[in-house]
Protein backbone atom coordinates (compact mmCIF):
# COMPACT_ATOMS: atom_id res chain seq x y z
CA UNK A 1 0.00 0.00 0.00
CA UNK A 2 2.82 2.21 0.97
CA UNK A 3 4.63 1.76 -2.21
CA UNK A 4 1.43 2.89 -4.43
CA UNK A 5 1.12 5.91 -2.39
CA UNK A 6 4.94 6.75 -3.14
CA UNK A 7 4.34 5.97 -6.80
CA UNK A 8 1.26 7.99 -6.93
CA UNK A 9 3.13 11.17 -5.34
CA UNK A 10 5.58 10.55 -7.76
CA UNK A 11 3.56 10.48 -10.60
CA UNK A 12 1.61 13.81 -8.88
CA UNK A 13 5.42 15.69 -8.49
CA UNK A 14 6.46 14.92 -11.89
CA UNK A 15 3.00 16.76 -13.68
CA UNK A 16 3.74 20.34 -15.25
CA UNK A 17 2.33 22.97 -13.65
CA UNK A 18 -0.50 24.20 -16.41
CA UNK A 19 -0.11 27.85 -16.37
CA UNK A 20 0.30 30.89 -18.97
CA UNK A 21 4.06 30.26 -19.45
CA UNK A 22 3.70 26.92 -20.20
CA UNK A 23 1.73 26.86 -23.47
CA UNK A 24 2.75 24.20 -26.04
CA UNK A 25 1.31 26.40 -29.04
CA UNK A 26 1.78 29.63 -30.49
CA UNK A 27 -0.13 31.65 -33.81
CA UNK A 28 0.14 34.94 -34.88
CA UNK A 29 -3.08 36.22 -36.47
CA UNK A 30 -2.86 39.29 -38.06
CA UNK A 31 -5.72 40.72 -41.12
CA UNK A 32 -3.66 38.73 -43.54
CA UNK A 33 -2.52 35.39 -41.93
CA UNK A 34 -2.58 33.01 -39.29
CA UNK A 35 0.92 31.30 -38.72
CA UNK A 36 1.62 28.25 -36.62
CA UNK A 37 4.93 29.11 -34.90
CA UNK A 38 5.69 25.35 -33.87
CA UNK A 39 5.07 24.08 -37.57
CA UNK A 40 5.81 27.02 -39.69
CA UNK A 41 2.45 26.52 -41.06
CA UNK A 42 1.15 29.52 -42.74
CA UNK A 43 -2.23 30.27 -44.49
CA UNK A 44 -3.94 33.84 -45.96
CA UNK A 45 -7.49 32.32 -44.94
CA UNK A 46 -7.80 33.63 -41.60
CA UNK A 47 -11.57 33.86 -41.73
CA UNK A 48 -11.71 29.36 -42.97
CA UNK A 49 -9.21 28.61 -39.64
CA UNK A 50 -11.32 30.55 -36.92
CA UNK A 51 -14.45 28.92 -38.79
CA UNK A 52 -12.56 25.67 -37.96
CA UNK A 53 -10.58 24.32 -41.36
CA UNK A 54 -7.17 23.14 -38.89
CA UNK A 55 -6.57 20.37 -40.87
CA UNK A 56 -3.74 21.57 -42.48
CA UNK A 57 -2.31 22.44 -38.89
CA UNK A 58 -2.84 19.18 -37.68
CA UNK A 59 -1.56 17.56 -40.50
CA UNK A 60 1.59 19.27 -39.99
CA UNK A 61 1.68 18.49 -36.63
CA UNK A 62 1.19 15.10 -36.84
CA UNK A 63 3.88 15.03 -39.41
CA UNK A 64 6.53 16.61 -36.92
CA UNK A 65 5.69 14.30 -34.36
CA UNK A 66 4.75 17.16 -32.02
Amino acid sequence: MRARQEEQQELENSKADIGWGSQIRSYVLDQSRIKDLRTGVETGNTQAVLDGDIGQFIEASLKAAL
